[in-house]
């Protein structure tokens, strides 16, 4: 996720680029809250001192996605290695069976495992991973397309584009 964040601007890594208003550094933090959340108030290990969005509510506002003015890049960066280190030391004291709550899941589901939400973060990271790499693309044209020469993608997409128009 951080990796997302390299060579790109203040105004980049914050503006809205698709129509969800998605960001690069609106995704880090709000994976930095996820962890927080899930690996840690969910299984009796809330963060001390708790995130404001969530300490205040804003977060059902979504909050946890995007950057405040008064936010730095450096906090939220800073936030999300928090949130690393604070599932880390979850992680080793608690077994995979240690009972969790997840409050804000329908009453059927809230009851859970550490080890259901390590892999639901696991699922959450990728996701966002994915998402911080078709924003790159918007913003600089960086893409993680290992093997292609510039010329090599150009006639891949050109070749994605004639099967596509197949069907326009």
């Amino acid at each position: 996720m951080l990796r997302g964040l390299d060579g790109v601007s203040e105004y980049d890594a914050r503006r809205p680029i698709v129509p969800s208003g998605n960001n690069v550094l609106g995704l880090v933090k709000h994976l930095a809250t996820m962890e927080f959340e899930y690996l840690g108030s969910c299984v009796g290990r809330p963060v001390d001192p708790p995130v404001p969005w969530v300490a205040d509510g804003s977060i059902e506002q979504s909050a946890d996605t995007w950057a405040t003015a008064e936010e730095t890049r450096d906090e939220i960066v800073t936030l999300y290695r928090r949130a690393w280190a604070h599932s880390d030391a979850s992680l080793a004291e608690l077994p995979y069976e240690a009972p969790a709550h997840v409050h804000w899941w329908p009453p059927e589901r809230q009851a859970t495992t550490l080890g259901h939400l390590l892999v639901r973060m696991v699922d959450e990271t990728a996701r966002h991973a994915g998402h911080v790499d078709i924003l790159r693309e918007f913003v600089d044209g960086r893409t993680d397309t290992a093997g292609f020469e510039d010329d090599e993608l150009q006639a891949y997409v050109a070749d994605v584009a004639a099967a596509a128009e197949a069907f326009r």
